[in-house]
C-alpha cells in the first residue's frame, strides 16, 4: 500500500546541514527555528487554541536522508557505532519511510500579513525540512516517567568542555550582545555533546571539523583534554568549510 502526503509548512532552522544536529529534540535548548505554514494552512483558524500548549509534536519529511527500504539494522550512536540494532528499535534517519518525529517547545505563534509562523526552540530539525503535521504535546498522555528506555535509558551527558580561540573571541566581541549570547550558548550546547561520528576516537585528534550554524561557519577541533576549541567563526557568505562525507 502506498500513500501520498501534502506538506503543510517548512522549518527554517539554525541547523543548515546535517552534521552537528543534536540526536534528539530538547538536548540543545537554544536550538531555535521557525515553522512557516503554507496556504491554505497559514490562516489563524488552523492554529486557534494551540497557544495554550508549551510543546508540540512535529511530523516531517527527512528530506536529506537516503531512503533505506530494505535496511533492517543500523548502528546507533548511543552504542558507539559498533553494534547493529533493528531499525525499528532506533531513531535512525535511515528508515523504510523518511518520516521524522520531534517534540519541540512552542515559544509563540506569530500572525502577520505573511500568514502564520510558529517560533520553536529545542529543535533537532534540518533547515528547509517539510512538515506534514502538527499535534499538541499532552503531558498526561505523552509523558510516561516509568517507561523503559532500552539501550538509551538516560539522557546523553555533556562529554566535552568548550573553549573559544583567539579569532573566535574577537569575532564574538564585535557582535551585538543578543547575537553574541545566542551564538555562544548555541555553540556550547551543541559542541559539549560531541557531534562527531561515533568512531571519532579512532580518528586523528588534530582533525578540524566544520558546522554551519545560523549564518556562521564554525571551525573547531577536539584537544586531548576533552575540550572542543572553536578555532574560527566566519560569516557563511564568505566561505564554507568542507565536512567529510562520513560525518
Amino acid at each position: 500500500m502506498e500513500y501520498r502526503f501534502r506538506a503543510i509548512g517548512i522549518v527554517h532552522s539554525c541547523f543548515k546541514e546535517k552534521f552537528g544536529i543534536p540526536r534528539q529534540a530538547g538536548l540543545v535548548p537554544d536550538a531555535c527555528g521557525t515553522l512557516e505554514l503554507f496556504a491554505p494552512f497559514n490562516r489563524r483558524e488552523y492554529v486557534e487554541g494551540l497557544e495554550g500548549f508549551s510543546h508540540i509534536w512535529l511530523q516531517y519529511v527527512l528530506h536529506a536522508a537516503a531512503l533505506a527500504p530494505r535496511k533492517s539494522k543500523v548502528r546507533p550512536p548511543r552504542q558507539g557505532g559498533n553494534l547493529r540494532m533493528g531499525v525499528f528499535s532506533t531513531r535512525s534517519n535511515f528508515r523504510p519511510n523518511a518520516i521524522g518525529l520531534s517534540a519541540v517547545a512552542l515559544e509563540r505563534i506569530v500572525h502577520s500579513g505573511r500568514g502564520v509562523r510558529l517560533q520553536l526552540r529545542g529543535i533537532d530539525i534540518l533547515d528547509q525540512t517539510p512538515v506534514l503535521d502538527i499535534k499538541p504535546y499532552l503531558p498526561y498522555a505523552d509523558c510516561h516517567p516509568q517507561a523503559l528506555g532500552g539501550f538509551a535509558r538516560t539522557r546523553p551527558k555533556a562529554v566535552l568542555r568548550v573553549r573559544f580561540g583567539t579569532q573566535a573571541r574577537a569575532v564574538l566581541r564585535r557582535m551585538a550582545d543578543p547575537d553574541r549570547r545566542q551564538l555562544t550558548r548555541l555553540l556550547v550546547q551543541v559542541l559539549r555533546l560531541d557531534p562527531r561520528p561515533a568512531y571519532s576516537d579512532r580518528m586523528d585528534r588534530q582533525r578540524d571539523y566544520g558546522i554551519h550554524l545560523l549564518d556562521w561557519n564554525v571551525r573547531w577541533r577536539v584537544e586531548e583534554t576533552k575540550t572542543a576549541v572553536v578555532i574560527s567563526l566566519e560569516p557563511h557568505a564568505i566561505w564554507r568549510f568542507a565536512v567529510p562525507e562520513s560525518a
